[in-house]
């Protein structure tokens, strides 16, 4: 065999992985505060004792998240709040640990719990919010929850907590597989009070949806091209046997 066909392998396997990364981000172009991924590869020469460096290899070197901010989308509801800039909110994840992300689409469940849209409770001062019944509800820029208890007049706002407001780690965020983010070094971010948010508009998902489908199919024909040279190696060793096989 060929071994060639280790070589176009190993492209293929990458654009593939490359594929599937770009069809994730174009199925989550709607998601609230979604950040795309891409994957960064590099090609590597096979190197052997007494031998030329005539073939090369395709290697990931990583897989990395943009954190560009994407747009704001105004929708007039007192829960929906946007990270201005750089930030996260912190939430508690589905294993119990504390993570944080960027879509801030709230809700209140019947228990009073303050969650995200996927029902992860949102963090406040000494842990989860709980928000008291209320006729009226508002998040200021600092993150903080004023309630008017049922029965009271405009005058009788009262704050009972705050969001956990971060902003991000010195060496990085990473994104999870569960979509939710958390510092590359791993540990618990403190307060930061100079991330702000504003209410009543969420911030939409950062992928360009042409550009998201132009990679898709610029991906698709690089792997058609890959496979047509696996045939062309089959093609390839069939004529050698032949013309050995008459010697």
């Amino acid at each position: 065999m060929d071994r060639a066909i280790y070589t176009v392998m190993a492209g293929a396997r990458q654009t593939m992985d490359a594929q599937t990364v770009h069809a994730n981000n174009l199925a989550n172009i709607s998601t609230t505060g979604f950040r795309r991924d891409f994957v960064a590869a590099e090609s590597r020469y096979v190197n052997a004792d007494g031998m030329l460096n005539s073939r090369a290899t395709a290697a990931t070197v990583a897989n990395e998240t943009d954190f560009s901010v994407g747009a704001l989308q105004e929708t007039g509801r007192d829960l929906d709040v946007a990270i201005e800039g750089k930030g996260f909110i912190a939430v508690i994840a589905r294993d119990g640990s504390e993570a944080y992300t960027r879509a801030g689409d709230l809700q209140i469940t019947s228990l009073g719990q303050l969650t995200t849209r996927e029902g992860l409770p949102v963090l406040g001062n000494g842990g989860p919010i709980a928000i008291p019944p209320a006729q009226k509800i508002e998040i200021g820029r600092d993150g903080g929850i004023s309630v008017r208890a049922l029965g009271q007049g405009p005058e009788t706002l009262a704050l009972v907590d705050r969001i956990k407001l971060v902003s991000d780690s010195e060496t990085g965020m990473k994104k999870r597989e569960d979509g939710l983010f958390s510092p590359k070094e791993g540990g618990e971010l403190a307060r930061d009070p100079f991330v702000s948010v504003v209410t009543g508009r969420l911030e939409s998902s950062n992928v360009n949806a042409v550009e998201a489908i132009t990679q898709v199919l610029g991906l698709s024909k690089q792997f058609e091209l890959q496979l047509n040279v696996l045939k062309k190696i089959d093609t390839n060793s069939e004529s050698a046997t032949r013309l050995l096989s008459q010697s």
